[in-house]
């Protein structure tokens, strides 16, 4: 099992802490032929079959991040972020559910915050 822990900005720790986002609730796990992200009170959980590309991104505004899991309205994806710096984005081959606990909205990807991006990026590309 891989556990990936997110890396918090200072600058994103309150805004966080107001929606349960804190260490101890944010991490991304791959085990077990599965990819889990749990964010405060948010999660999704996919095979890891379902991974079609992950890659390395950031530079994000902190507006459009900081607090909540965000859903992109262009895309629908869903970002999961603690800092503006640097995430891998992942993408499904088929939709996922992870914002809405209704599962009506489906996501084509997701983006997290990782510590260490490129230990998870190696992570998934290991997973047959």
């Amino acid at each position: 099992m891989s556990r990936f822990r997110f890396a918090f900005d200072r600058s994103y720790r309150l805004p966080a802490l107001l929606f349960g986002v804190v260490p101890a609730t944010t991490w991304v796990e791959v085990a077990d032929g599965q990819l889990r992200v749990r964010f405060g009170p948010w999660s999704l959980r996919t095979p890891l079959a379902n991974v079609a590309s992950a890659t390395v991104t950031g530079g994000f505004a902190w507006l459009r991040t900081a607090g909540p899991a965000h859903l992109s309205l262009t895309d629908r994806g869903v970002t999961f972020a603690t800092n503006g710096e640097r995430a891998v984005c992942v993408t499904f081959r088929t939709p996922v559910k992870g914002i809405d606990p209704t599962g009506l909205i489906r996501h084509p990807g997701a983006t997290v915050t990782v510590a260490d991006p490129s230990a998870l990026l190696a992570a998934l590309e290991a997973t047959p």
